[in-house]
């Protein structure tokens, strides 16, 4: 594995996971006129295909 190769391929994918990933927060926001107070409970689940890698992560998104 060229490490550089990989660092940057790994790098474009998490660009791309933000990015799609904030706009299509900001629509659902948007078309549900969702608003403070409180917040968004999101969750990202990453999966790899043909291996056993599942990572999870949580959080929430205040609406203020």
């Amino acid at each position: 594995m060229h490490n550089e190769t990989f660092n940057l391929s790994l790098r474009r994918f998490l660009k791309e996971v933000g990015v799609s990933s904030q706009q299509e927060i900001e629509r659902i926001v948007r078309e549900r006129g969702l608003k403070g107070p409180g917040s968004l409970k999101v969750k990202m689940v990453l999966t790899a295909e043909n291996t056993d890698l599942r990572h999870e992560v949580a959080g929430e998104i205040d609406l203020v």
